[in-house]
C-alpha cells in the first residue's frame, strides 16, 4: 500500500554522474557549489535544503592556495590572499535565499563542533520531550557556510534490518532540539513559526508548526509512509550549471540538493523493496508532511496484538475438536484473513501500524499442535503410499528404459552411410508414452522411416506402442510394393492384437538413397515438412487416410516425389504443433514454419531436431506437456554423399 503521491512541490537537484563528468570529481570547489545555489535561487524556490556536508574548509579557497604558493610565486600568492574564501562565497549564496543546512547526530563528541548546534525555538507541552533521542555529539558545516543558512535540520534516517522505515523527526544535542531536515525546510518556507511538541493520549507525540501536525513516537522518530520512487523529480546539477535545465519546476518549490553519483550516493532500501537514494528520503518525508500521510504505532499496540493472539488461539482450541481437518483449516485461514485485513484497514484508513504476524504465527502454532495427533496417522498412511509410489516409479523407470531401448539409434543404423543424414528424438509427456519412430535399411539403397502416435498416453499406450512398432517393421520388411500397402498390412495385424480398440496415426516413407525418390503414406498423422536448398519450408501433401484400426479394408494411397540434393524432411508427432504455453496458446504450424525457416540450407539432421525441440520447450515454458514429442529428420545428401563444404 504505497503512498499515492499528491504533493508536487518537492524537487531534488542531484550531483549525478553527468555532473561529475562535466565538472570533475567531488569535492567541488565551494565557489562552484555557490554558483549552483545562486542559479537555483534565480528560479525562485521557497527554500533550498542541502543534503551535503561541508565540515572542513575548502582546500580550493584562494587563501589556501596562496599559502602553498608563498615561496614559489609570492606575487600570485599576494593577489590570492585578497580574494574572499570559497566558503564565504557559498555562505553568501545561501544567505541570498531561504536555505537549510544539515546537522548529523553522532555517538561521539567532535572537538570541532563544541556546544549545541543552531536550533529553532521548540515548546514542549506536558513533558512531551522526556524520551527524545539524545546525541552525544554532532557534525555540521564550517562557520562561514553555516552562517548563511536560515535553518538547520537533522539528517538521521534509521535503518531497521537494512530498510529505511523511520526518520528522526526530533533529536536533542546538549539541550538544543533540532528537527528533521524535511521539517525545517517546510518550517522555513512557512516563515519560521515556532515548533510545538504535544503528547497524544495513545502515547505518541505530535509535532506542530504552522498548519501541519506530524505524528511521532515518544523517542522522536516517525514512521514514514513511502511512495514509489519517481525519477521525474530529479534535476541534474550539470544541466543547471550549463543553463540547459528548465527551471520553471523549481519556482515556488521546496528544493533539496544531494548526490546520486556513484561513489557518493548512500543507497537505502524502502519498505516497498526499492533502492532509493539517500536524498530521496528527505524528499519523501517532505511530501508525507505536506500530504499528512505519516504513520503511528500507539503504545497499546503490543497489548492489542497479544489480546488478538489469545482470542484467536482460544477460538481454534474450542472449534477444532468439533470439526474435521478441512473445516479446521478453513477456520484458521478465515482468522488469518480477518487479522491481516484488520491490520491493513488500520494502516490504509487510520495510518495506524498493527503487526498481524505475531497473532497469525501464534494461531498457526496452536493449529499445528492440535493437528499433530491426526497428522501422525495421516503420515503413516502417506508413508505407505510413498513406498507404493516408489515401487511404481521404479517400474516406470524400467519401462522407460525398455521403451527407449526399442527405438533405433540412427547413427548406428546408418553407420558409415554418406548418402543420408538421419536424427531422431522422443520425449514422452509422462515417464513413458505412446509415440515411436523407426528407421532401417530395406536393402542397400532404400531407407525406411516412420513416425507413429498411439492414442492415449502413459503406460497403456507404451505397451501398445511396442507391439505396433514390431508389426510395422515386420510389414515393411515383408510386404513388396507401395508404402501404402505396408500400412494396410500393418493395420490387419494390429487389429488382431488390439483388445482395447486403440488406434494409431502413422507416417511412413521409403527413400531411395541413390535417386532421391521418396514414397510416403499417411494414416491420419501430422504431415511431414520439406525444405529444399534456397527454398522455404513446406508441408508435404497430407492426403492419406484415417488412423490405423479406424476403418477396415481401407487402402492407403502412396504419394511419390523426388528430393533434390541437400533437401531435408522432418516427420513429427502432434506433440510439437499442439504444444501449449501457460496462456493455453498452441505452438502451431506457423511457429514451426518460422523455426524451420531459420535453420537454413546447411542444417544437419541433429541440428534440425534439436532446434525444433528447443523452440517448443521455450514456447511451452512451465506448462505441462500436452502430448509426447517425436521428431525424425532425414537429409538426402545425394548418391555421392555430403556436398562439398558441409
Amino acid at each position: 500500500m504505497p503512498r499515492e503521491r499528491v504533493a508536487d512541490r518537492v524537487v531534488v537537484v542531484v550531483i549525478d554522474e553527468k555532473s561529475l563528468g562535466a565538472h570533475g570529481q567531488w569535492p567541488w570547489p565551494r565557489d562552484l557549489v555557490a554558483d549552483l545555489v545562486s542559479r537555483i535561487a534565480k528560479a525562485g524556490p521557497l527554500v533550498i535544503g542541502m543534503d551535503i556536508f561541508f565540515p572542513e574548509p575548502d582546500r580550493f579557497s584562494p587563501g589556501v592556495i596562496a599559502a602553498r604558493l608563498e615561496g614559489k610565486a609570492p606575487d600570485v600568492a599576494a593577489r590570492l590572499k585578497g580574494l574572499p574564501s570559497n566558503d564565504a562565497m557559498l555562505g553568501a549564496a545561501l544567505r541570498a535565499v531561504p536555505s537549510v543546512l544539515g546537522v548529523a547526530g553522532i555517538e561521539t563528541t567532535d572537538a570541532r563542533f563544541a556546544g549545541p548546534p543552531p536550533a529553532p525555538p521548540v515548546r514542549f507541552l506536558d513533558g512531551a520531550g522526556e524520551r527524545l533521542r539524545a546525541y552525544p555529539g554532532h557534525l555540521r558545516n564550517v562557520r562561514e557556510i553555516d552562517a548563511g543558512a536560515a535553518g538547520h535540520g537533522l539528517y538521521s534516517v534509521d535503518l531497521e534490518g537494512g530498510v529505511a522505515r523511520r526518520v528522526q523527526l526530533l533529536g536533542r544535542f546538549d539541550g538544543a532540539t533540532v528537527p528533521a531536515l524535511a521539517v525545517e525546510i517546510i518550517r522555513v518556507a512557512l516563515g519560521s513559526p515556532p515548533l510545538v511538541v504535544a503528547p497524544v493520549r495513545d502515547g505518541t507525540l505530535e509535532l506542530r508548526f504552522g498548519e501541519y501536525a506530524v505524528p511521532a513516537q515518544a523517542d522522536g522518530r516517525a514512521y514514514l509512509r513511502y511512495g514509489h520512487s519517481r525519477p521525474g523529480r530529479f534535476v541534474s546539477a550539470a544541466d543547471i550549471l550549463d543553463g540547459t535545465a528548465d527551471l520553471t519546476a523549481l519556482g515556488g518549490s521546496l528544493v533539496v540538493v544531494g548526490f546520486t553519483g556513484l561513489g557518493l550516493v548512500d543507497l537505502t532500501t524502502t519498505p516497498l523493496g526499492e533502492m532509493a537514494f539517500g536524498v530521496e528520503n528527505h524528499a519523501q518525508a517532505m511530501e508525507a508532511i505536506l500530504e499528512g500521510q505519516f504513520l503511528r504505532r500507539v503504545d497499546l499496540a503490543p497489548r492489542i496484538e497479544a489480546a488478538v493472539l489469545v482470542a484467536f488461539g482460544l477460538a481454534l482450541f474450542f472449534l477444532m475438536p468439533r470439526s474435521n481437518a478441512q473445516r479446521s483449516a478453513a477456520y484458521l485461514v478465515a482468522g488469518i484473513v480477518a487479522v491481516v485485513s484488520a491490520g491493513a484497514a488500520a494502516f490504509l484508513f487510520l495510518g495506524l501500524l498493527f503487526d498481524p504476524v505475531a497473532p497469525v504465527l501464534g494461531a498457526a502454532a496452536v493449529f499445528g499442535v492440535m493437528q499433530a495427533g491426526s497428522l501422525a496417522e495421516a503420515q503413516r498412511q502417506r508413508q505407505q503410499l510413498r513406498e507404493q509410489a516408489a515401487r511404481m516409479a521404479g517400474e516406470l523407470d524400467a519401462a522407460k528404459r525398455i521403451q527407449m531401448g526399442l527405438l533405433p539409434d540412427p547413427r548406428e543404423v546408418l553407420d558409415g552411410e554418406r548418402r543420408a543424414d538421419v536424427a531422431a528424438l522422443l520425449e514422452p509427456a509422462r515417464t513413458v508414452g505412446g509415440d515411436f519412430y523407426d528407421c532401417f535399411m530395406l536393402d542397400e539403397r532404400r531407407l525406411f522411416f516412420a513416425v507413429a502416435d498411439v492414442s492415449g498416453k502413459g503406460l497403456p499406450a507404451s505397451l501398445f506402442m511396442a507391439s505396433v512398432k514390431s508389426i510395422l517393421k515386420s510389414a515393411a520388411l515383408t510386404v513388396e510394393g507401395s508404402v501404402g500397402g505396408v500400412l494396410v498390412r500393418a493395420q490387419d495385424e494390429i487389429r488382431r492384437e488390439n483388445p482395447e480398440s486403440l488406434f494409431v496415426t502413422a507416417l511412413a516413407g521409403v527413400l531411395d538413397l541413390e535417386t532421391g525418390e521418396l514414397e510416403y503414406a499417411n494414416a491420419g498423422h501430422e504431415p511431414a515438412w520439406s525444405h529444399q536448398p534456397y527454398g522455404r519450408p513446406e508441408r508435404l501433401d497430407a492426403s492419406g487416410g484415417p488412423p490405423l484400426c479406424v476403418l477396415e479394408l481401407y487402402t492407403y494411397p502412396t504419394t511419390r516425389r523426388t528430393l533434390v540434393r541437400g533437401e531435408w524432411l522432418l516427420a513429427l508427432s502432434d506433440g510439437a504443433t499442439e504444444a501449449m504455453n501457460p496462456a493455453k496458446e498452441f505452438f502451431g504450424s506457423e511457429r514451426l514454419r518460422t523455426t524451420l525457416a531459420w535453420l537454413g540450407d546447411e542444417a544437419d539432421a541433429v541440428t534440425i531436431v534439436t532446434r525444433v525441440r528447443d523452440d517448443v520447450r521455450r514456447f511451452s515454458g512451465t506448462a505441462e506437456p500436452a502430448d509426447d514429442l517425436t521428431l525424425l529428420a532425414v537429409r538426402w545428401e545425394g548418391p555421392g554423399g555430403a556436398v562439398s563444404g558441409r
